[in-house]
């Protein structure tokens, strides 16, 4: 039986980013997301005879905001190469990409997981042209969809620096973030507009050099990324415990099964054939071009982050997992401004509208000046905490008005004491064994008094003043 605790993964992403420009990267199609087939073509994307390429200057611009978030040295000098494979969605046969002259090196992003802040190096981000899309179909066989072809992608090639699958979905979530704040892309998985591919390897904990890698291509989710680590980790050391090699392939991961499989032996860049582009001469930028583009730089999540706890008080982590998806943050800003209580906000946010958000791309149909006014409700102690909670869930699935509903169907806390106190006699009265327990020493027993009164009263009973009343009453002498 294999030790995977003598192993250690060595892992390094390679993230495709689309670009948001209105048309593709050399050519002025559209990149509208879910055209009908093959609608968004014209000679250029497709690789007809004669036809040239022109560089999209939107492209590069955005290309060197990502860069800059993700503090890399932008190159005064860059170029285009082709890549050549051939492949059904790939009408040309060959790839616009940027080769040995990337347009940005070494950068770096910072993760935080539970073991602690780690920065990982960007070793490059290049500009690429995307492929086609393959459409497998039972009944018609393998269709092809041209529309993606050309459109403008930047590729992130991280340091082999990630030993895990929790460090490599923090990254993954890290580098979201840090794009989605420039601008520059929607970065929805689901569409395709960020894709990842991870590279692996072992090897025995203590050693520094550098095992043979696999490469688990397409994964579009952050838990995926992190289930297709945890398994090839695994295959990987059992694979050599056994005796076996490892063999330099790409591979694909499947959800259903949660394993990989083989696609094919793992191309070298001698294998694609690179040569220089000669329809397009290479990019120059002027520094006052790059500071130019510096100056335009939003505020990005670290900054936010920070503005976010010393501006609502929040504590740093809890401001971490806002900043940490510009649209939960957008959305948390709008609701804070509208209360005086900005922590309720947040922790409804974090423990209920990130979990009920249906995707790992954060969406709330609920909006902000609905979520201050269930928040002004709970803090002025009209509702309580399970009530808010139910509440909110009716708001996101059913869209109700949470002022109105507490009016309309009397969930208002109830608070009077000699109303609970009532409910508490009566509660007692029912489980003579509980004031015994309690009267014997056995304090919990009040719980389940305190349980009773809860189940009676449609859990809107004040739950300080109804743990206090109760632990009063049940040391009083008249209660036997």
């Amino acid at each position: 039986m294999s030790n995977l605790n003598d192993y250690e993964p060595v892992i390094g992403l390679e993230v495709h980013i689309e670009l948001s420009t209105r048309s593709k990267v050399f050519c002025a199609c559209p990149t509208t997301f879910g055209a009908p087939p093959n609608t968004q073509v014209c000679p250029v994307c497709m690789g007809l005879p004669g036809a040239l390429p022109t560089l999209n200057r939107k492209a590069v611009e955005y290309a060197v905001r990502a860069g800059l978030a993700l503090h890399c040295e932008i190159e005064r000098y860059s170029a285009f190469d082709r890549k050549n494979y051939f492949y059904p969605d790939l009408p040309k046969a060959y790839q616009i990409t940027q080769f040995d002259r990337p347009l940005c090196r070494r950068g770096w992003l910072e993760i935080e997981t539970d073991a602690g802040k780690k920065r990982v190096g960007i070793t490059r981000i290049h500009i690429e042209e995307d492929a086609g899309k393959l459409i497998h179909d039972g009944a018609r066989g393998t269709l092809i969809d041209c529309n993606r072809c050309g459109v403008p992608l930047i590729e992130i090639v991280s340091e082999p620096d990630l030993r895990s699958a929790a460090e490599t979905q923090a990254y993954l979530r890290a580098l979201r973030a840090a794009i989605l704040y420039t601008g520059v892309s929607d970065c929805r998985m689901n569409e395709g507009s960020m894709r990842c591919d991870v590279n692996l390897s072992v090897r025995r904990k203590g050693e520094t050099g550098l095992g043979e890698r696999t490469e688990m291509k397409n994964l579009n989710s952050f838990r995926f990324a992190a289930k297709a680590v945890d398994y090839e980790f695994r295959r990987q050391v059992e694979t050599l415990e056994s005796g076996g090699e490892i063999r330099r392939q790409t591979r694909r991961f499947d959800p259903a099964t949660g394993k990989t499989y083989p696609m094919r032996e793992k191309e070298d860049a001698e294998d694609y054939r690179y040569f220089p582009e000669p329809d397009l001469p290479p990019v120059i930028l002027r520094e006052e071009e790059i500071e130019a583009i510096r100056a335009s730089l939003p505020e990005g999540p670290a900054a936010r982050k920070a503005r976010l706890a010393a501006r609502f008080s929040l504590p740093e982590r809890d401001a971490a997992l806002i900043a940490g998806d510009k649209a939960a943050a957008d959305w948390y800003e709008a609701a804070a401004e509208k209360t005086a209580y900005q922590r309720l906000a947040a922790n409804l946010l974090i423990g209920e509208l990130f979990r009920l958000s249906p995707s790992e791309e954060f969406s709330c149909p609920v909006p902000p000046e609905a979520m201050a006014a269930l928040c002004d409700l709970l803090g002025a102690g009209e509702i309580n905490s399970p009530t808010a909670k139910k509440l909110l869930g009716r708001m996101v699935r059913d869209g109700i008005d949470p002022v109105k509903t507490v009016r309309e169907e009397n969930l208002a806390q109830i608070r009077d004491q000699a109303a609970l106190e009532r409910e508490i006699r009566r509660a007692a009265a029912e489980r003579p064994k509980c004031v015994s327990d309690f009267k014997n020493g056995k304090t919990a027993a009040a719980k389940t008094i305190v349980g009773a009164v809860m189940k009676n009263t449609g859990g809107r009973a004040d739950s300080a003043i109804l743990a206090e009343l109760t632990e009063r009453i049940l040391r009083s002498p008249e209660i036997i």
